[in-house]
């Protein structure tokens, strides 16, 4: 049994043996679609990288504002997103193959789903290219810690003597005012501080104390120049955390913008695909052609 079908031009007769060994999803439709969504966003992206890398120049003048680079990025990567994905879901609207099995309600909602399969698979697309270009940092990133393990294995004891809170207790047992060895007035030094960092990065009123004694005794410095020595190093410090801080403060709310933005692109980046693959449906089934744009030369 057939249904004739009307093409614009002609009669079409679709099979019904043939539309119920097939799918209303059209995949070669949908992978084209696809392959357009990818090439657009990486020549736009690549293109993008290109005039942000000539206005971020470090040989002179002022620094560019972080915040108004990262907002264009940000927008131009939001555009980028949506206008690919809607190109690719106009082109799988326009090559789908219809079945006249459904009223023009349905047709434009099967069209939509294709344009809804494309913006799909170029999300999962470019997750999979962006998670193995990770990947690839992640490795050389292993490979330089993994160096740098090695470099300062020869100093590693040190290091957990340093933040050993045992080896402090023992020093304030056996604190004198005389001199002694530069080398362990240092490392006490770094156990003194490494104790305050356990805690909320306050040095007591006596480890104070007696470090603007111990520098006094083995730097030969009146007590006024040793105190003011040791409040210096411990501002230093503290400026040092607290810029830290701040670092992880900025980064963890940059996250949390960059991952909301990225969701809020990829639902309008769908909705933006689902319309004009409708669009597509549309146009191919009218048999719209745009003059002067897409003509036979």
């Amino acid at each position: 049994m057939t249904i004739d079908a009307p093409t614009g031009g002609g009669i079409a007769k679709t099979s019904l043996h043939d539309r119920e060994q097939s799918s209303y999803v059209d995949w070669p439709a949908i992978i084209a679609g696809i392959v357009l969504a990818s090439a657009i966003s990486l020549v736009l992206i690549s293109f993008g990288s290109a005039v942000g890398l000539n206005f971020l120049d470090f040989g002179y003048g002022n620094e560019p504002n972080p915040i108004f680079v990262g907002i264009a990025a940000a927008l131009w990567f939001l555009w980028v997103q949506i206008s690919s994905y809607m190109a690719g879901g106009y082109l799988t609207g326009r090559l789908r193959r219809r079945y006249f099995d459904a009223n023009e309600d349905e047709s434009d909602l099967r069209d939509g789903a294709h344009g809804l399969l494309v913006w799909a698979g170029s999300a999962i697309l470019g997750t999979i290219i962006a998670v193995n270009g990770i990947g690839a940092a992640a490795n050389t990133i292993g490979s330089a810690a993994a160096t740098v393990t090695n470099a300062a294995s020869n100093v590693s004891e040190g290091a957990a003597e340093a933040v050993d809170p045992n080896a402090y207790f023992i020093d304030t047992m056996f604190r004198s005012n005389q001199p002694a060895d530069p080398a362990a007035a240092r490392d006490e030094a770094g156990r003194i501080f490494a104790q305050a960092a356990l805690g909320d990065g306050t040095v007591p009123e006596a480890d104070r104390a007696y470090l603007a004694n111990v520098v006094a005794v083995n730097a030969g410095v009146p007590p006024e120049e040793a105190q003011a020595r040791v409040d210096q190093a411990i501002a230093g410090i503290d400026n040092a955390r607290q810029q830290a801080e701040d670092a992880a403060r900025i980064a963890r709310n940059t996250a949390i913008i960059g991952a909301f933005l990225l969701a809020a692109s990829l639902l309008v980046s769908a909705i933006g695909a689902f319309w004009a693959a409708q669009k597509g449906g549309n146009h191919r089934d009218n048999n719209t052609v745009h003059p002067g744009v897409f003509r036979r030369f």
